[in-house]
């Protein structure tokens, strides 16, 4: 498995396609390659390289805390490490602040930016969503904390739809469940992440897209990043969850790709 060496600790990655590199960062608790079905479309366009974030996939678990700039500081490393001077990047939900920070700190290596489900602060509504995460992945059997996570994150339609394959990824949750530790480490990551006052500062081209159903970072929560974001487009996915960019794969795939291509 590739990796490279970030602030003393060891970063996953996979590569597929070829052309100008799109970043994939994923979302709390998840592998990046949980990317696959956005990345069987990206990869016929470009060199994608799919991230482990500290804490989970193949990269190290170190029990040291987190921050989504100290994770944004491990994507440049991979990006330097790979001889990459800029690229494209997207982030889904703890990834879309990781994105964020890397186009704070590092605004010549990032061309454009996808931010999906995300959000730039946390109020006391989302602390506690993370506060409850973290309690219940700690008592919580694998099986029962997806089922909870899934709730969560699917809008009810979808959950309907999809029931036996929900029920399927429980009976499955044990293979790559990160330790405790970590989990809840990342989850401190996005409970502090705050970026709101500085959003002004990214210059990067950059495309929201959010659920309209999302309970878990609203769509108020886009809604005030858009505002704030000189050079931002927002697309609101209506009637649809956190997972939008699964619920409606199709139309996910083909929005973000055409940004991409233009950006």
């Amino acid at each position: 498995m590739p990796t490279v060496i970030s602030n003393g600790i060891r970063i996953h990655y996979e590569e597929r396609g070829s052309g100008d590199p799109l970043i994939l960062i994923m979302g709390l608790g998840a592998p990046g390659s949980r990317w696959e079905d956005h990345a069987a479309s990206y990869e016929n366009h470009f060199r994608c390289i799919l991230v482990d974030n500290r804490g989970a996939g193949g990269s190290d678990k170190s029990s040291r805390p987190f921050t989504t700039k100290m994770m944004a500081d491990d994507t440049a490393a991979l990006m330097l490490a790979l001889g990459i001077e800029n690229a494209r990047i997207a982030g889904i939900s703890m990834g879309s602040a990781i994105a964020q920070e890397l186009a704070l700190s590092y605004p010549k290596k990032v061309r454009s930016l996808i931010l999906v489900s995300s959000w730039s602060r946390s109020d006391r509504y989302t602390q506690t969503v993370f506060e409850h995460f973290k309690k219940m992945r700690e008592l919580a059997s694998p099986a029962d904390f997806t089922q909870l996570l899934q709730l969560w994150i699917a809008s009810a339609p979808y959950y309907e739809q999809h029931f036996d394959e929900m029920v399927r990824d429980q009976t499955m949750a044990q293979e790559d469940y990160m330790p405790v530790y970590a989990f809840q480490a990342q989850s401190d990551a996005c409970s502090m992440h705050n970026t709101f006052d500085r959003l002004d500062k990214i210059t990067a081209p950059t495309l929201l897209t959010v659920g309209a159903a999302d309970i878990f970072t609203p769509l108020r929560l886009t809604v005030e990043m858009h505002e704030r974001m000189p050079d931002s487009e927002m697309i609101v996915f209506k009637g649809l969850g956190h997972i939008h960019h699964w619920e409606d794969l199709e139309r996910f795939n083909s929005v973000t790709t055409q940004f991409l291509l233009e950006k």
